[in-house]
């Protein structure tokens, strides 16, 4: 018998766009032999829906949009399709978030998820309430166990140290499950992949039994998942898996992977699982999508000559081909011509357009608007800002003129400890890298060069780091080195260790105070800041709940 399995990209609140596409890629499945197709999580809904699921009229037209799949697919292949329907139940949450078992021309079946993540970027408590039944389909002779993404991450064996929860594989196999099917939204993390195969490959050794995964892939908001897409056989062997980043198809053989024949060959799609090139991929998808799915024909930002812009900019050129791309240039009395120089040459080898507005005059019109306002005050920071803020207007003039998708360019290291000027760099649509930090970025350009023919100048990657906001500043002025900053910072945002804990581990104690003083005084930078695309396992979004009115002294 043969599972096909649908990794697609879906979008949230496109019920009859996901629709079509689950249609589609089954049709596609079903010229291969498949019998069954599995969807990811919530594929109907889009994924994730958030307060979607709020609204009833949305929940109705769901289960309109499955019922109309059911029909179109009666003579097809039966499909456990994700989505959400209503428990029916006064004394519980309104929802499940459920695999449908559409067969026949009907909707067969419901098989709600057992166990709820809310932790990170997930809060399915908020909407859903966890199921209490197992959930099996019966067909071409095999019963086969149906689990929703966390159901199968809990396995006591598997973490050992990890504090045990219930256990639904553990259940389905005690109940006669002769394999296990699992419908996922697994956001991509740097690595993840590499601790998911083996997630999947020790539930199938230990079980003695095939275990099948079905991954959504595509940009929404500010996660990324990576699809990959995979089956292990029962001897716990991965067999298959679908290409990363992009959508795919992958048809199993399930009696082949119950025989654990030796002639069968892995088909394995090829892919790289570096952190740069996964990080690059991530973010390129995370681009092209987030453009796409809200409605930009392009996109433009602001080049400096600086490492952030250039990697921002030679990201979103692959995203959405360099003639959708507009890279301004403004600059200031203090840039300099190496700058400037640096930031053409840049465009050049990325082939896209440029556009050159000096901010010299404006910046003169502020200074004589603010003279009086400022009279016995000498220069700070506070001019710093304004040629900043004076650059986010003109940026956000040109999105609004052009309808362009406007790119912010600060990295992790920056936006965490408020190295950057809310209402100026801060402005934007996207923050492509906001959850790179410093230290990576540098990996990223590096990486670029090597597998993209040397698209950023090699003068932007050897410059020292500079906001060119004053005569010859340089950011190691007011921030430590950035190896040792962002080692800090990986300690404090990352792993949530104390002031003494990273003193402890051979910071200087003085520099970790005021890196952590720093990172809690940004928070309401933060809390404005433009949705950026994570790509670590803690980043500065949906899963980032600091409040902005706060004393922490540890």
């Amino acid at each position: 018998m043969k599972i096909g399995l649908l990794q697609i990209n879906t979008v949230a609140g496109d019920l009859c766009g996901n629709a079509a596409r689950i249609a589609r890629n089954a049709e596609a499945a079903a010229e291969q032999g498949a019998e069954l197709c599995v969807t990811p999580e919530l594929a109907l809904t889009g994924y994730p829906p958030r307060d979607l699921l709020l609204s009833s009229a949305f929940i109705e037209k769901a289960r309109h949009e499955l019922n109309r799949l059911a029909e179109r697919l009666a003579k097809g292949p039966a499909v456990l399709v994700g989505t959400a329907v209503p428990t029916g139940r006064g004394d519980a949450k309104p929802l499940y978030n459920c695999a449908a078992l559409l067969r026949g021309g009907v909707v067969e079946a419901f098989i709600p998820k057992m166990l709820l993540p809310t932790y990170d970027v997930f809060d399915e408590d908020r909407y859903f309430e966890p199921g209490d039944s197992l959930g099996f389909v019966e067909i071409g002779g095999k019963r086969l166990g149906v689990t929703i993404c966390e159901d199968i991450w809990n396995d006591k064996d598997f973490w050992q140290s990890r504090r045990y929860r219930e256990d639904p594989v553990e259940r389905l196999v005690a109940e006669g499950a002769q394999a296990i099917l699992n419908l996922s939204a697994s956001p991509f993390t740097l690595g993840k992949q590499a601790m998911r195969e083996k997630l999947i490959a020790s539930a199938a050794r230990k079980y003695g039994m095939p275990v099948l995964y079905c991954n959504q892939v595509g940009g929404n908001d500010d996660l990324v998942f990576d699809g990959r897409s995979m089956a292990a056989d029962a001897q716990g062997s991965l067999t298959m898996r679908a290409k990363g980043f992009g959508e795919d198809v992958l048809v199993v053989d399930l009696d082949a992977l119950d025989a654990c024949s030796p002639d069968c060959e892995p088909a394995l799609a090829q892919d790289d699982f570096s952190p740069e090139a996964e990080a690059w991929r991530a973010l390129v998808l995370g681009v092209r999508d987030y453009a796409a799915k809200c409605g930009f024909q392009g996109a433009l930002l602001g080049l400096s000559g600086g490492i952030d812009s250039a990697l921002t900019a030679a990201i979103a050129a692959e995203a959405l081909g360099p003639q959708k791309v507009l890279g301004v240039l403004m600059p200031s009395p203090y840039s300099s011509q190496g700058s400037v120089d640096d930031s053409i040459e840049l465009a050049a080898r990325l082939g896209i357009e440029t556009m050159t507005l000096p901010i010299e005059g404006i910046m003169g019109s502020f200074e004589s608007t603010l003279a009086e306002a400022f009279a016995g005050r000498d220069p700070d920071i506070t001019e710093e800002n304004i040629q900043s803020r004076i650059r986010g207007n003109l940026l956000m003039a040109i999105s609004n003129k052009f309808g362009k998708l406007l790119l912010t360019t600060g990295n992790k290291s920056e936006l965490a400890v408020g190295y950057c000027t809310i209402y100026g760099d801060m402005s934007g649509g996207l923050a492509v890298i906001s959850d790179v930090p410093k230290t990576m970025v540098y990996r990223l350009a590096e990486w670029c060069n090597a597998n993209r023919a040397d698209l950023i100048p090699q003068s932007i990657i050897d410059k020292a780091p500079s906001a060119e906001l004053r005569p010859d500043q340089k950011d190691q002025d007011s921030l430590p080195p950035y190896d040792e900053l962002d080692a800090i910072l990986r300690l404090r945002v990352e792993l949530q260790a104390s002031v003494d804990e990273i003193a402890a581990a051979g910071f200087d104690r003085v520099v970790v105070g005021k890196v952590c003083r720093l990172v809690k005084n940004a928070e309401f930078k933060r809390r404005q800041a433009a949705p950026g695309l994570k790509i670590t396992d803690r980043a500065f979004g949906t899963g980032w709940r600091m409040p902005v009115a706060c004393r922490m002294e540890y």
